[in-house]
């Protein structure tokens, strides 16, 4: 999977139902920057294959 991280954004919002711009709340871009970090953290850990410590 290798997706920009703008298209990873807006494909995470596109699955909250939340649309971003300059009217979308601070809780609800938090809750996409959440799911994006986590998303990140899983890519990471699989390439890494478990070896974080």
């Amino acid at each position: 999977m290798s997706l920009s991280l703008d298209q990873m954004k807006y494909e995470i919002s596109s699955e909250f139902g939340v649309q971003l711009g300059p009217d979308t709340t601070s809780r609800q871009n938090d809750s996409v920057d959440g799911e994006n970090t986590k998303r990140l953290m899983q890519m990471a850990e699989q390439q890494l294959g478990g070896r974080i410590q």
